[in-house]
């Protein structure tokens, strides 16, 4: 063998061993991960429904991979701080993001954001979808959708609806559009907050999440006019849609669901979504998701990107197509 072939034989093999030695090393370390706590990061403050499902959440992943899984608020933006915070994280499965459907889709179209909100996640399941109800106070003269509607055609303007930006507004925005109205968005910090103020008269309306809504439809503080989903929800199936009750085509879903920072292998991110779908499979879980409004599913990666590309889709034509701005 001559010495140049030599030369190059072994340069080959060495090149084959380099790379047999970060293989196996990448392969050890997806077996052994995880070796230490795990975060889920959510993007609003304790208490609201994303918050909630979290905490449901996470004792069911944290004992089917065998580690702690902790629930870690961080606020700011509209949801928009905690989820670039994700999204510039490493991508070694230990830091998780409880997203949720402003956030990542609808606020790509409406303002400046500093990621994308499929294009840098690796989307890891769905945790559940919930919707909003619209309220009225009380003493506001209308039984109803169609009555509300024409409320508010005979004082243009004159109506308010609280929210707290994303789909709270935005259900609120959609609805004006449809229905040919002019309402007046009146903002708050959150969506407790936007109900109390519905409560104390302060507004008129609301478009609240349904685990916010549901204590003071129950306490009669206020009316519920219709839900956003496309089908009566089961734990009130007294509530119309809004589609029924006067806005044919009006649907607006919420939902919940679990990232992991672009480029974490998939190994790690089908471990986490299968510990996810396996948690699901408790009635006891599922039951107390139900009772905050909230309709558990857990489904794989690609069920869950399938759904984020679709309403990154919807979104952006809708967006498009009416021209509608939002408060940022």
């Amino acid at each position: 063998m001559s010495l140049h072939c030599y030369a190059r034989w072994r340069l080959l093999a060495l090149t084959a061993l380099i790379s047999a030695c970060l293989g196996s090393f990448a392969a050890n370390a997806q077996t052994t991960w995880p070796t230490r706590p795990i975060r889920i990061v959510v993007p609003y403050a304790p208490g609201g429904i994303t918050d909630s499902v979290a905490r449901i959440s996470a004792p069911k992943i944290q004992e089917a991979l065998g580690q702690s899984v902790l629930v870690e608020n961080r606020l700011g933006n509209g949801g928009a701080l905690a989820t670039e915070y994700v999204a510039r994280s490493a991508p070694d499965g230990y830091t998780l993001l409880m997203g949720s459907a402003a956030p990542q889709t609808l606020n790509q179209f409406i303002q400046k954001l500093g990621y994308d909100g499929l294009r840098d996640f690796a989307p890891v399941s769905l945790i559940n979808t919930n919707p909003l109800v619209l309220m009225a106070n009380p003493s506001l003269p209308v039984a109803n959708v169609r009555e509300l509607i024409a409320l508010a055609r005979s004082q243009p303007g004159r109506l308010n609806f609280a929210g707290a930006g994303g789909l709270t507004q935005f259900s609120g925005e959609i609805f004006k559009h449809m229905a040919g109205i002019d309402i007046v968005y009146v903002p708050y910090k959150g969506g407790a907050p936007a109900t109390a103020a519905a409560v104390a008269g302060d507004t008129q309306l609301t478009f609240a999440n349904y685990s916010d809504a549901l204590p003071q439809m129950r306490a009669g503080k206020l009316r519920a006019l219709g839900i956003t989903s496309a089908r009566r929800f089961a734990q009130s199936p007294e509530v119309p849609t809004i589609a029924e009750a006067g806005v044919p085509g009006y649907v607006v879903d919420s939902w919940n669901g679990l990232f992991a920072p672009a480029a974490t292998p998939v190994d790690i991110v089908n471990r986490i979504s299968m510990a996810v779908q396996q948690g699901f499979r408790d009635p006891a879980l599922r039951h107390r998701m139900e009772e905050i409004g909230a309709t558990p599913v857990g489904d794989s990666p690609e069920q869950f990107r399938a759904l984020v590309q679709a309403e990154l889709i919807k979104w952006g034509q809708f967006v498009r197509d009416t021209g509608i701005r939002v408060e940022q």
